[in-house]
């Protein structure tokens, strides 16, 4: 059975102060029924390490380099990562794909440069309104995935993947539990298809999770937890959320 894992994107948010204030709210209302982690920008990843050392709370990175080492600056290896004790590492997020204009095979390299240092990456995958709108949603994320499966390949059942459909990231807008539930099914087919292991492998939903839809939307069969944003940023909230 696959277990409900629910992690915080902080995004480019954070302070000292906050950051210690919000891991407090979460580690005080330990234990939780799901896997928790909290992936946090590069420069608090040291505090953050030091605050969840021995709890089940784990922690990761937002992003990570397709490069081992060398002259690209700026960039933190996935060697890095692992030095910190991360444990996953977010790639293809749809403001990375939009932003900085991240191809289908750099995210497919920067899940693979995580894996090989133990670090699970969380591969996000996810349409736009018009590609909904225009009936390309089934095409748009198994392209996406299939890129990841391909570069992967025999270790494609390691990575988690998230389906945050770009329409309703940070918009107030929600996937409904049956619209996220059917992209859902088409991602497991696929991993299925490709690993043979895709009924255990664990897909989460990103895009405007709330406490008051989180429990609608972890209830349907294929959605096995979040990839939680604004909502992650306060502790009521986000444990709210890994209570559902």
């Amino acid at each position: 059975m696959r277990r409900t894992l629910v992690v915080g994107n902080w995004k480019m948010h954070g302070s000292r102060p906050a950051n210690a204030e919000l891991l407090a709210g979460v580690l005080a209302a330990r234990p939780f029924l799901a896997d928790v982690a909290v992936c946090v920008p590069f420069v608090y990843l040291n505090e953050t390490a030091a605050t969840l050392a021995g709890s089940e709370v784990r922690w990761g990175a937002q992003d990570v380099s397709q490069h081992a080492q060398g002259p690209h600056t700026g960039e933190i290896s996935a060697a890095m990562l692992s030095e910190f004790g991360c444990r996953y590492a977010i790639v293809g997020h749809s403001e990375r794909r939009a932003h900085h204009a991240e191809s289908d095979d750099l995210v497919a390299a920067k899940a693979q440069a995580a894996l090989s240092r133990g670090v699970t990456p969380i591969v996000c995958v996810g349409e736009t309104l018009a590609e909904r709108e225009s009936g390309q949603t089934e095409a748009v994320v198994k392209r996406q995935l299939s890129a990841v499966i391909h570069t992967l390949a025999h270790c494609a059942a390691e990575m988690v993947v998230a389906y945050e459909p770009v329409w309703a990231i940070g918009t107030g807008r929600t996937a409904s539990p049956e619209q996220a539930q059917a992209v859902h099914a088409v991602l497991r087919a696929q991993l299925q298809a490709a690993t043979g292991r895709g009924d255990a492998m664990r897909i989460l939903y990103g895009g405007s999770v709330k406490p008051d839809n989180a429990a609608m939307l972890f209830a349907q069969p294929d959605i096995d937890g979040g990839l939680i944003g604004g909502a992650a940023l306060k502790a009521a909230d986000f444990v709210a959320i890994c209570r559902a």
